[in-house]
């Protein structure tokens, strides 16, 4: 039998070698697409530079995006009494992946690198942990059953996407659990690097590692909420001065930014919206979101000529419906977001340029498909991937004069109400999409087809 016989110099440099490869591999890697699709190495990491990255066979550094810093306290959504400053103790570096790029790793840590050409797309949303204290709203953060993000994540990266796209809405934990939930007990809050870590890096940290990611940016990480850790670690953009959301004087700049497209191959693409500033109800004249959002329909606009067939990506759905009850049990559908409604159907009272095929949005906490014998783009509605769900169940068969939008005809429509789970998209056809619904273990629920602006799904309720 052979013998490893090891003395004090021997052991000193095995745990020299194991330090250098845990500092090398120190961090939360991760591949985020961006303005015609490049590719944007991210690492959150503790170290006191940015370190090497290796493309293939070339070692760069990689580029400092944030330093970390303890933020003074910003005007939140919440009382002064239930806020706190962000503290973000890592660091953020980044660096563009040259295309053609085969290979790339930080250290030992490999990153997924998006195939030319993307069939099989996961769309998770709203994945954070509700705690909130103005409307008493404590999920039990500690309870993988009743707050199963990380479940979702592990089932959707076991699927094999090529691509992941979040919908937005990815830090919930604004305020402290009250001492009578012991659901959430001492559950991280607020909008610092712990509640990013415990709301999204933390159960996500499986499907960061299976495909790069879209991102999607919600109401929750507008300015007054999770905008400061948004520009830092997960926007696209660069990071700029003045748009970071660290001063509520410039959140005028921080609260909006341009749109971009997403080659999935030559003839389709996905274009990302950032809606995460509009308003419930109708935007009134002289409000900046007048500007910024004609400025955003333009832009879109024009993107989508890049493209035979495209896809819309955003957070508020413009085109589905949300559902309330009343006390006595009467329920209320309400039609899509009505502030970006009321300044893009001044444009097009169709809401939409006419080459948008379909729409991926999140907001409501359910799943949602509808599409129309009018010429409206296809919605669904994802944002059923661990925030506390909505549990008004909207009818299998809408009232006839039932529309999210004026003059939106709605044609089939199908959802899935206080369910977990999923949505995956695979390429059947150069404008062919088959659409599937899974819940928290993998189980396929629904399944659909999307032709063109059109959809259809087997079950028009899943129960």
């Amino acid at each position: 039998m052979l013998k490893l016989i090891l003395n004090k110099s021997t052991i000193c440099l095995f745990a020299s070698l194991v330090m250098i490869a845990a500092q090398a591999a120190d961090g939360t890697a991760y591949v985020v697409l961006g303005e015609n699709g490049q590719q944007l190495a991210r690492l959150l990491t503790s170290e006191a530079q940015c370190p090497l990255i290796r493309f293939d066979e070339s070692d760069v550094r990689m580029d400092e995006r944030a330093a970390p810093a303890a933020l003074p306290l910003r005007t939140t959504r919440s009382a002064v009494a239930d806020s706190k400053p962000s503290v973000f103790p890592l660091r953020t570096c980044e660096k563009l992946i040259p295309p053609q790029t085969l290979h790339a790793l930080i250290g030992s840590q490999s990153l997924p690198l998006r195939p030319a050409k993307i069939d099989r797309i996961v769309v998770i949303g709203d994945t954070g942990c509700r705690l909130k204290k103005a409307d008493g709203a404590y999920q039990a953060c500690n309870d993988s059953a009743r707050y199963p993000f990380a479940q979702i994540a592990a089932a959707a990266a076991n699927w094999k996407p090529d691509l992941v796209v979040h919908v937005g809405d990815m830090i919930y934990r604004e305020n402290a659990c009250a001492d009578d939930h012991p659901g959430c007990k001492d559950s991280p809050w607020g909008y610092g690097w712990d509640a990013w870590q415990a709301d999204f890096f933390a159960p996500a940290d499986v499907l960061l590692k299976a495909a790069p990611w879209v991102m999607v940016r919600g109401n929750h990480e507008s300015c007054a909420r999770a905008g400061q850790g948004w520009w830092r670690m997960i926007d696209p953009h660069p990071l700029v001065a003045g748009q970071d959301c660290n001063d509520e004087k410039n959140d005028d700049q921080g609260d909006y930014s341009d749109p971009y497209g997403i080659f999935l191959d030559a003839d389709a693409q996905l274009i990302v919206m950032d809606t995460s500033n509009t308003l419930n109800g109708v935007i009134p004249e002289g409000d900046v979101r007048q500007d910024k959002y004609r400025d955003l329909y333009r832009k879109i606009d024009k993107l989508s000529q890049q493209a035979v067939y495209n896809i819309l990506a955003n957070h508020h759905p413009l085109l589905g419906f949300a559902a309330t009850q009343d006390k006595q049990g009467q329920v209320t559908l309400r039609p899509g977001n009505q502030g970006m409604q009321s300044v893009f159907a001044a444009i097009n009272p169709l809401l939409l340029p006419p080459r948008i095929d379909a729409l991926l949005s999140g907001h409501v906490h359910l799943w949602q498909q509808v599409s129309f014998s009018s010429p409206h783009p296809t919605q669904f509605i994802a944002g059923f991937s661990g925030t506390e769900e909505d549990t008004v169940l909207i009818p299998e068969h809408l009232p006839a004069a039932a529309t999210p939008a004026a003059g939106a005809v709605v044609e089939q429509f199908s959802s899935w109400v206080n369910g977990f789970g999923f949505m995956t998209i695979e390429r059947k056809g150069a404008t062919q999409w088959d659409v599937k619904v899974w819940d928290t273990d993998g189980v396929l629920r629904n399944s659909c087809t999307v032709a063109g602006k059109h959809s259809i799904c087997e079950q028009a309720q899943v129960k």
